[in-house]
């Protein structure tokens, strides 16, 4: 059964969803300000956190950072704010995707879901449907597939990414980001389908939110984020990962 955090200072709001996604047979948690979610995300085990970017105190960005600076858990934003900056801000501060307020219930359901879908795929066949390993990919005992180049190591099914020795924690969107880049080396993706690939074809954001994601990436993997040799952009067309024998 999957487990959700809704933060908001609005109880109908709260009320509203919980009743929603319990009729889904979802299990959910919530929390009225920033402090407040905070604490019981370190206390529990959560699949999903919908988070309101206006709260009392804390506002939900300040929230977000703090959560991501101990748990990769996915946070989809609740905003009321329509202007794209806001919604990239969000990003930035490690979001995983946003709703826009009003919204219908049937939208943060799916929006749900389809993480949670990506989230819950520990082993299924590759993003070309051949099934067979891509480059740089072992098996361990267990059957935990790997992806590694230089110093970066992906664990697919347990959705880890270490740098060295030292796990480095990313969000859903990145994981599935940084995989498929690695899965595909020197394969050059455009924004526009990776955006369709990992966010989902029709969804409401735009290019930069892959710009956000790879910057993000690239502050984490790389030593010099500012001169990558893991994540590369094509000027003009999009990104592509190289592969590194080095480590």
């Amino acid at each position: 059964m999957s487990r959700v955090l809704i933060v908001d200072d609005e109880k109908n709001i709260v009320k509203g969803i919980r009743f929603s996604l319990e009729q889904d047979g979802m299990e959910t948690d919530h929390a009225y300000d920033g402090d407040e979610a905070v604490r019981m995300v370190r206390e529990n085990d959560y699949d999903i956190v919908l988070l309101d970017v206006m709260l009392p105190g804390k506002t939900g960005f300040e929230v977000c950072r703090e959560i991501r600076e101990f748990s990769s858990v996915p946070v989809i934003m609740l905003t009321a704010r329509t202007e794209d900056m806001d919604k990239i801000l969000g990003l930035e501060y490690g979001a995983d995707d946003y709703v826009t307020k009003p919204f219908n219930i049937l939208e943060v359901k799916a929006r749900i879901k389809a993480i949670l879908r990506r989230t819950e795929r520990q082993d299924g066949k590759h993003s070309d449907g051949s099934g067979a390993a891509p480059t740089g990919q072992s098996s361990r005992e267990g059957g935990i597939k790997e992806l590694a180049s230089g110093r970066i190591r992906l664990i697919i099914n347990e959705r880890r990414m270490f740098k060295g020795e030292r796990e480095i924690a990313l969000t859903t969107k990145e994981f599935d980001v940084l995989r498929m880049l690695m899965e595909t080396p020197d394969r050059v993706y455009s924004r526009e389908r990776l955006l369709d690939m990992i966010w989902g074809e029709g969804h409401s954001g735009d290019v930069r939110t892959v710009d956000v994601h790879i910057r993000r990436l690239r502050e984490k993997i790389e030593e010099d984020s500012g001169n990558p040799v893991y994540i590369h952009t094509k000027w003009g067309i999009g990104y592509f990962f190289r592969n590194r024998e080095d480590s």
